[in-house]
């Protein structure tokens, strides 16, 4: 499988007055098309710095990076700007959505960045992309009339309504409760299945054993990936739980 993202030597340093944080130290890092990688690590481990990096919000100091064939380390904000909007479709634990917007329109919000898509295909793939997630009899509800686990879905239908090349979710079931967090690893991993690639930040193991492989982080170094040998099947995992009483 081709490389979507690949990474070499990658370094990044923040500067506080006369301080320098050393938050990413040489990291080597390759993602094939179709994986579902999961990144851990502590809080300051550079886990989020590199999910920053990877999603062409920050640049490197230092090394290379490669997105989809194409070299982002060297881009301006602007260029950056872009490509990120082309090629990464975001998913976060807060959700992001506009609080006075409806589920369409949220998940509409991206394809207004781009000039040659009309009125009419942006509610067309807008509809297809909240389909995607079973929100379609939701799209002209506000954010504040779903759900913590709705919101989320909406949220992930907006980063797949630009088809994407790598989806990156930054500890998307932080805020929910362990049922809501199955049944969007559930989504993650159907849509995985269709052939998207995603990368997926997370401090819960269980979590992480959803994906097909886990990179851990400590002290900005990249200290062990592996394959996920039992893997954690959400759907299976839902039918386990116990049904919760009103």
């Amino acid at each position: 499988m081709s490389a979507i993202i690949n990474i070499s030597s990658l370094k990044k340093d923040y500067y506080i007055g006369e301080v320098t944080v050393h938050a990413l130290r040489g990291i080597d890092l390759q993602i094939s098309a179709g994986e579902f990688v999961a990144i851990m690590g502590a809080s300051g481990s550079g886990k989020s710095t590199m999910l920053n990096i990877i999603g062409c919000l920050d640049k490197p100091t230092s090394g290379t990076y490669y997105l989809d064939g194409i070299n982002v380390a060297e881009m301006s904000k602007n260029e950056r700007a872009a490509i990120r909007n082309r090629k990464i479709g975001f998913v976060f634990q807060a959700y992001n959505l506009l609080s006075r917007t409806s589920a369409l329109e949220n998940v509409e919000l991206p394809l207004m960045y781009n000039p040659g898509i009309k009125a009419k295909e942006r509610k067309e793939r807008a509809l297809a992309a909240l389909e995607a997630v079973g929100l379609q009899e939701r799209m002209d509800h506000m954010p504040n009339q779903l759900s913590g686990g709705q919101q989320q879905r909406v949220a992930i239908a907006r980063s797949l309504v630009n088809d994407p090349v790598v989806i990156l979710a930054d500890e998307a079931t932080g805020n929910l409760d362990t049922r809501t967090s199955y049944e969007i690893m559930a989504l993650l991993q159907e849509l995985n299945e269709k052939g998207k690639t995603i990368v997926f930040v997370t401090h819960e193991p269980d979590i992480a054993r959803c994906g097909t492989r886990n990179i851990v982080f400590r002290d900005g170094h990249l200290i062990r990936q592996e394959e996920v040998s039992n893997r954690l099947i959400a759907t299976e995992t839902l039918k386990a739980l116990p049904v919760e009483e009103d």
